[in-house]
């Protein structure tokens, strides 16, 4: 229905399916039980509709497994990203969606002006209302062409963070992927001066998370000789690259070749093509987004195994 629920009519009984966090089906009965699985039809049911609505929860499963995790992802890499939408495509594409309404309200949103500065932040409430962080009514002028919608960075929302946690957790409110419980790093004097990040490197690394950087945002690189990827790559929202440099790299084809990798060096680049990389002698890490700087960070520790610190994390609370 247009309100994000569905009712499931089985003649004596009825049924409302609800969506979790991950968009995973489940079913509240009449005295307001939640159920994980929908009962089969009984004796007692009505002998057409029970069967048919059966039929339609196990397809409605079907059909939602198939787009939750591609939808999750989107808005995750919408908020590491920078996506913004108007105000109008806001209420329209998510607000007031029958299905994506169930992720939107789970997460805080920020209103950014042209500069791409923080504004203001809000979330979508139950009764899909509007509300800040100290649980008031928000006004989302979709007249404003002045401001744009996205999906708040915790860089961007700063202390406010602590305060959305606080909030989220006082409605037992869980999110799709952590956002305001997402870590948050900073370069150091040290690494905005420098060409590479020297403390990343030469750490013997899996091969299986090298690969999964993948679905972070990152490129595998070109194969050369012998069909080894020596670099994987992630784009940068001014147009560069950052690039790391792998030893011995990913074999294509057969990518358990070598267990495990290193990071022989991690730097910036200007220019996609990678073949004479080695001319380029790469840029300083000054002047790189903080959103793509934290992520950059969180990916590279993760990289590591999370043995890298350089004091700079911090977390808020969900």
């Amino acid at each position: 229905d247009t309100d994000g629920s569905m009712v499931l009519d089985y003649g004596p009984r009825k049924f409302t399916v609800g969506f979790d966090e991950q968009l995973k089906p489940f079913v509240i009965d009449e005295d307001g039980t939640r159920r994980k699985v929908l009962p089969k039809p009984g004796a007692k049911d009505d002998e057409d509709l029970a069967p048919q609505a059966y039929k339609l929860f196990a397809g409605l499963k079907k059909d939602v497994k198939t787009v939750a995790a591609d939808q999750v992802r989107r808005l995750e890499r919408a908020m590491v990203t920078g996506r913004r939408w108007s105000a109008h495509e806001f209420t329209e594409l998510f607000a007031a969606h029958p299905l994506l309404w169930h992720l939107v309200r789970r997460l805080v949103w920020g209103i950014y002006d042209h500069g791409g500065d923080l504004v203001g932040s809000f979330r979508l409430a139950e009764d899909r209302t509007l509300a800040d962080v100290e649980d008031d009514t928000f006004t989302l002028d979709e007249a404003d062409a002045s401001v744009t919608v996205g999906v708040a960075h915790p860089v961007h929302l700063g202390e406010s963070v602590a305060r959305w946690g606080e909030l989220f957790a006082d409605y037992e409110i869980l999110q799709p992927f952590p956002q305001l419980g997402r870590e948050v790093h900073h370069l150091t004097d040290e690494d905005r001066a420098a060409t590479t990040l020297p403390r990343f490197e030469d750490t013997p690394i899996p091969i299986g998370r090298v690969l999964g950087l993948v679905h972070r945002g990152w490129d595998r690189g070109t194969p050369q000789d012998g069909g080894v990827e020596p670099w994987i790559t992630k784009a940068l929202p001014d147009g560069r690259v950052v690039v790391l440099d792998l030893d011995p790299g990913i074999a294509v084809g057969y990518v358990d070749a070598w267990p495990e990798v290193k990071i022989t060096r991690a730097w910036v680049s200007d220019d996609l093509n990678h073949y004479y990389r080695h001319k380029n002698a790469g840029h300083p890490f000054e002047g790189i987004d903080p959103v793509a700087a934290s992520e950059l960070l969180a990916d590279l520790t993760m990289l590591v195994g999370g043995r890298v610190d350089d004091g700079s994390a911090n977390g808020g609370s969900a």
